[in-house]
């Protein structure tokens, strides 16, 4: 009799959707509580012992602040000035960057007024200072003396000066032309051995800037109306995604082709540099796009036999849709909210670089400001809390859709559904999960920070190293990759569990592993073909927003090189796609999570019947008989597994 109570008890987990609400890591919310007040106690403090006027205001080479008086410091010339009437930071050679040091390596003034137009010789230099009251060189000279002292030379600006405006907030005189960064960018970008490429590149750019911005505009758009068709029209939408990138991938490798040979024949007519830049262009991105088309062919050539096994779970991800629309307004209100963490961030980063400095005179005889002491380890911490809490943020949207995907499937009666099930949800995280939801983003902090100096390592010993070292330094950061990615997943089916059970962290992450450990060839099955017709959605607005951009571009194809704007057009699309789409692919996780939940638990008899739809259980069925037919399927199960009548009306 123990013994069967024992295996009853063992066998039958007390599932309960939507019916207990109980606080779940409360110990890991306290602990997270303790870090956002260090988080803040950093931020107080660097606003009270940082030197903030001299963040806003900005500061001179000899250690004076623009806009007041200043102090005079022991050993430096020209400090201790009134300079309560130039207000704005001026580099003499502003686009003279130490990449090593951070820093413009050039001697910095304060200024009244920066100028707004190419200054080309001395004189004009000269007549700038008598006319605006604006004196560009160095303190000791006077503007009488610009053209005739010697010194001019080397205490004047490197001239042409060009056309500048100061930053607002930040009274520094910026130039208007971002080319001027060119040395900047080419040390950044390696491949570029030619200075002349990347001016072209830049310029491109800046000529193409209101075709950039429109063309990602276009991208969400499209990603707009793709969540839309997945909404209404899921049943044909695999069929015509299908069809859709396999036009578009051999239209848009056509049309590359046709381009490449057009211009070819007229390059004879038109020999610019810029025309052959574009001709060698066209040609990388034909080869690379019949590249790709080829691939992408092959991959849907094997898979055509389950591309139809997922209509279903498209079409229940659909309905989850008709009835959460706020769904898919997830991805701008992450966004708005990360947005503002990480101006919050960069701002406490900003005076956090004042905090504790002094001004030291350096071997040039300039001011230069050291912090000392144990201050600096501050910046660790608030690097780690950029982490923590940006996958929190990440976390809490999981949660989130969990939780109201969730109701969703475990309401029987579609009709008594919350008013807001999102909201409803966001009421659960609030008050019940957030110490969940802390924890399963410090784990993901805990992979992410060792992944993260490694690849630092891997930067700064870049050419330095053996190729031994090397490889296994790259190695271990695709390993990290990988274990991060992992523990992304199965972190996600951990707060899905949570969401329908109300346990902690590690109970959920156990119970959820096992599901999907039990259900392997149906996670795989569904996540393969599911997660691949997503990333078809992908490339068909990536393809769609690249091939406007081609065809936009080719009318300035005589004097703008296509490259970076095109460059930089897809990788918007791409991320705009994904912020939508990867909705919906964690709408399809969650469902699958609970179908799994509910045919383990539930068998249709009376007082178990199922909550899943006609639908997800065909879906399954149709599943199970071609992995059947491919020699991969088990044996029958001895039940049919029939979902509860009604359980479909919508």
């Amino acid at each position: 009799l123990h013994l069967s109570l024992f295996s009853h008890k063992s066998s039958k987990r007390e599932w309960k959707p939507l019916e207990d609400h109980s606080c779940t890591d409360l110990p890991w919310l306290l602990l997270f509580i303790l870090f956002c007040i260090g988080m803040g106690f950093i931020c107080g403090f660097s606003i009270a012992t940082g030197a903030a006027a001299r963040l806003l205001s900005g500061y001179d080479s000899y250690g004076n602040i623009c806009g007041q008086k200043n102090v005079k410091v022991e050993g430096i010339v020209n400090s201790g000035l009134d300079l309560t009437h130039k207000k704005y930071v001026f580099f003499l050679d502003p686009c003279n960057i130490d990449l090593v040091h951070q820093k413009i390596k050039s001697i910095a003034l304060c200024v009244s007024a920066c100028p707004r137009k190419e200054l080309k010789t001395l004189a004009d230099i000269q007549k700038f200072a008598e006319t605006n009251g604006s004196t560009l060189c160095s303190y000791e000279l006077q503007p009488s003396e610009y053209t005739t002292d010697p010194r001019a030379a080397k205490l004047c600006p490197k001239y042409p000066v060009p056309e500048s405006a100061p930053i607002p907030f930040f009274h520094r005189c910026a130039p208007v032309n971002i080319s001027c960064y060119a040395k900047f960018a080419e040390a950044l970008i390696t491949f570029v051995s030619d200075s002349s490429v990347l001016h072209r590149l830049i310029s491109g750019v800046m000529t193409s800037k209101e075709i950039i911005m429109g063309l990602c505009l276009l991208s969400l758009v499209l990603s707009m109306i793709l969540m839309v068709i997945i909404r209404y029209i899921s049943r044909v939408l695999v069929w015509i995604l299908t069809i859709l990138v396999i036009l578009g991938s051999l239209g848009g490798t056509g049309v590359l082709w046709w381009l490449y040979a057009k211009q070819r024949v007229s390059a004879g007519a038109l020999e610019t540099q810029i025309a052959k830049d574009n001709l060698q262009a066209l040609l990388i991105y034909a080869i690379a796009a019949t590249v790709f088309t080829v691939i992408l062919l092959l991959i849907m050539l094997i898979m055509r036999k389950r591309v139809a096994l997922t209509i279903a779970l498209f079409h229940v991800a659909g309905k989850v849709f008709i009835h959460l629309p706020l769904l898919v307004f997830q991805p701008f209100w992450t966004f708005f909210v990360l947005i503002l963490f990480w101006t919050y961030w960069i701002t406490v980063l900003l005076f956090l670089g004042t905090t504790g400095k002094h001004p030291v005179p350096n071997e040039e005889g300039f001011v230069e400001f050291r912090m000392a002491g144990p201050l600096k380890y501050m910046w660790w911490y608030h690097v780690v809390g950029l982490i923590w809490i940006s996958e929190f943020i990440l976390a809490c949207q999981q949660m989130t859709v969990a939780g109201a995907v969730v109701t969703y499937y475990f309401t029987r009666e579609k009709r008594n559904l919350p008013f807001a099930p999102i909201l409803a949800s966001v009421n659960r995280l609030v008050c019940y999960h957030l110490g969940t939801v802390a924890k399963g983003s410090f784990i993901i902090t805990l992979v992410k920070i060792p992944r993260m100096i490694l690849m630092y390592i891997h930067t700064q010993l870049k050419g330095k190293e053996n190729a031994c070292a090397r490889c296994m330094l790259k190695a271990c950061i695709c390993c990290l990759w990988c274990l991060e990615k992992c523990l992304t997943y199965l972190n996600q089916n951990a707060y899905t569990a949570t969401a329908i059970n109300s346990t902690n962290f590690c109970t959920s992450a156990k119970d959820a592993f096992v599901i999907l450990v039990e259900n392997a060839l149906r996670v795989a099955a569904i996540n393969t073909v599911g997660d691949f017709m997503l990333f078809l959605g992908k490339v068909l607005i990536v393809c769609s927003t690249g091939l406007a951009g081609i065809m936009l571009l080719n009318y300035q194809r005589d004097y703008t090189i296509w490259v970076l704007p095109l460059i930089i057009v897809c990788l918007f699309a791409f991320l705009v796609a994904h912020c939508f789409l990867s909705i919906y692919e964690m709408v399809v996780d969650v469902l699958f999570l609970c179908f799994a939940i509910d045919t383990k638990y539930n068998d249709g008899s009376p007082g178990r019947e199922f909550y899943m739809d006609k639908v997800l259980m065909e879906f399954v069925e149709n599943s199970k008989k071609s992995m059947k037919e491919a020699g991969r399927g088990g044996g029958a199960e001895g039940r049919e597994l029939k979902p509860m009548v009604g359980a479909d009306e919508e």
